[in-house]
């Protein structure tokens, strides 16, 4: 009888110092604590070497970018993946002459870095501002090979895009996999976007017939701002969702956590193929998606 594909899939939730050796000291022991139980792809939230430093628009704070090759943290959780034989996708503040990124390598299981995503969505609202940091990204939505199935990764404000989400399915992505910093908005204390943020993407999970894996951060980060200081408390929430969109492991809000659940994916393939969604596309009928107004293409 032929083997079935399983995977076992991780999101880790921890709360970021602003020193780089100590948050990725945190990482490496929680990578090794999913590799434990037995985790194969493991998730490290967004921008985790030091505090989301978007909350301000400060000059020094684009010092933290470093270009891809030999960065000194994806050179360690390379040695760390293949030590360990899992796939870790990091992510990082990447600096690639003139231009600046919001990037993630994608790590396979002997070490090897199979290329980066650089986040295409910026955001920039109070706390969120990005647009001063980031340059849009440029490598479009990929899908990376890895030992144990087929990833799709994007970035935080990418998961708000269903758009994104169905590009990687469509390229053959297995697993959607989104490293996140999402709080509170330091305007107004009233708007809480954490179960808004959850329900999206499950909607992800559910319209494609994937499983996927959200890292968000925890604990209050207050930053020095040009108008004094902003602070914003990570609401966690970490989760992992099957294929049809269900939660299957979940994190609080104030906790460090490990969450683990594992996938057939040979069952999942032949439950996406069979439901129709993809057979019964109309690509033909969506060219109103590549327009802003829903009128004139995009050139």
């Amino acid at each position: 009888m032929e083997k079935r594909r399983t995977v076992v899939v991780s999101a880790l939730q921890f709360s970021c110092t602003d020193d780089v050796s100590t948050n990725v000291a945190t990482a490496e022991r929680l990578v090794r604590a999913a590799h434990k139980q037995g985790a194969n792809i493991i998730l490290i939230q967004e921008l985790f070497e030091g505090y989301y430093f978007c909350q301000a628009q400060r000059e020094d704070y684009i010092q933290r970018a470093k270009p891809h090759k030999d960065h000194p943290t994806i050179l360690r959780m390379q040695k760390l993946a293949k030590e360990l034989g899992v796939v870790i996708p990091v992510s990082f503040f990447e600096e690639a002459n003139n231009a600046h990124y919001n990037s993630i390598a994608i790590i396979d299981a002997d070490g090897t870095d199979l290329g980066i995503y650089r986040k295409s969505h910026i955001p920039d609202g109070p706390g969120y501002e990005e647009k001063f940091y980031f340059n849009p990204g440029d490598t479009g939505f990929k899908v990376f090979k890895t030992k144990f199935a087929k990833i799709g990764v994007a970035i935080c404000w990418d998961q708000w895009f269903p758009e994104a989400a169905r590009s990687m399915v469509l390229q053959g992505a297995e697993i959607l996999f989104y490293p996140t910093a999402i709080g509170t908005e330091p305007h107004d204390a009233n708007i809480d976007s954490r179960d808004h943020w959850k329900r999206v993407m499950q909607g992800h999970a559910g319209a494609n017939l994937v499983p996927l894996v959200a890292s968000n951060r925890i604990g209050k980060e207050i930053i020095e701002t040009e108008h004094g200081k902003s602070e914003i408390t990570f609401y966690g929430n970490s989760f992992i969702a099957g294929p049809n969109g269900e939660i299957v492991s979940i994190a609080d809000d104030k906790e460090e956590a490990v969450l683990i659940a594992q996938f057939d994916l040979d069952k999942i393939k032949s439950t996406r193929h069979s439901w129709g969604v993809f057979r019964d596309r109309r690509p033909d009928l969506y060219k109103a998606l590549l327009t802003l107004d829903g009128t004139n293409p995009v050139q």
